[in-house]
């Protein structure tokens, strides 16, 4: 299988270029291909003829989406639909990566795939926005919601945590009232991979990890498998202001992998546990 994955030099594409490394992989990224240019982006689809696209291109920083609104949208909204009208012309299956922030995280049970949207964030409402544009325009597409993601060479929580636990600081003081879904790029790229024997499957699926934790459980429980000694006090999210709201709750339900009879993704604290070796690779 011919496989393109946009935003293919960023934290997940790098993962899944490695894990799907049996078939034939070609990246689609900056400088050689912007997804806002419908145009450059049919220009590799020419040359690549590929069968499946993986669509994580993204703007994902939240607090610059919340500043530059106008480039969020042109970038997760636009190049989405530009993607989706790519894959249309060229028969190509789509599977796009998008984010918890669609939610509006004043729940108290997971979100199910089914659950209303009502994103607060410029983030949110720009990848709702591509994930709209996507079911408009690609028929044949799967929507994976991810969050709370890390891997090999970040940039990430986990990542900056470690940074931060350098000897200086007597302690560190993460947030404890945000509750989400720790995720692995191996987790959801191994996943992926057991997906695309099943081109059947449409829609929109979740793919984080099992479990649920705050900032701080999940800082607390890295320095713990890290060996790293570093104390960690919970704090509230006031007193950390950003530009962009954070959901208090944003934890994902992947009822749909159930019902599709596919495995587990594994809990959080196991997809550590086999990511913190390869801090050392």
């Amino acid at each position: 299988m011919k496989i393109l994955i946009t935003g293919g030099n960023g934290m997940l594409g790098r993962t899944l270029a490695k894990t799907l490394a049996e078939h034939e992989i070609a990246i689609a990224d900056l400088p050689n291909c912007d997804i806002t240019d419908q145009a450059s982006l049919d220009k590799i689809m020419q040359a690549q003829q590929p069968d499946l696209i993986i669509h994580c291109a993204a703007m994902t920083q939240v607090d610059a989406c919340e500043e530059k609104p106008d480039q969020a949208f042109k970038i997760n909204e636009t190049g989405s639909e530009n993607v989706a009208k790519s894959a249309a012309k060229y028969n190509a299956r789509l599977i796009a990566i998008s984010t918890d922030y669609v939610f509006d995280g004043d729940a108290t049970a997971p979100y199910q795939e089914d659950h209303p949207t009502n994103p607060k964030t410029v983030y949110g409402k720009s990848k709702l926005a591509g994930e709209r544009k996507i079911q408009e325009f690609c028929p044949n597409h799967l929507i994976l919601r991810i969050a709370w993601l890390y891997g090999p060479g970040g940039p990430s929580f986990l990542h900056t945590m470690l940074k931060l636990a350098d000897g200086t600081r007597p302690q560190l003081k993460v947030v404890n009232d945000q509750s989400g879904n720790p995720t692995s790029t191996f987790a959801v790229a191994n996943h992926i991979r057991l997906l695309l024997d099943h081109p059947g499957i449409t829609g929109i699926m979740h793919l984080t990890c099992e479990g649920t934790a705050t900032w701080f459980e999940f800082a607390t429980e890295i320095f713990r498998q890290a060996k790293v000694k570093q104390a960690v006090i919970p704090c509230t999210t006031e007193e950390f202001p950003r530009p962009a709201p954070r959901p208090h709750y944003s934890s994902l339900d992947n009822k749909r992998l159930r019902d599709c009879g596919l495995p587990p993704m594994p809990h959080w604290k196991d997809a550590l546990a086999e990511f913190i070796p390869t801090l050392s690779d």
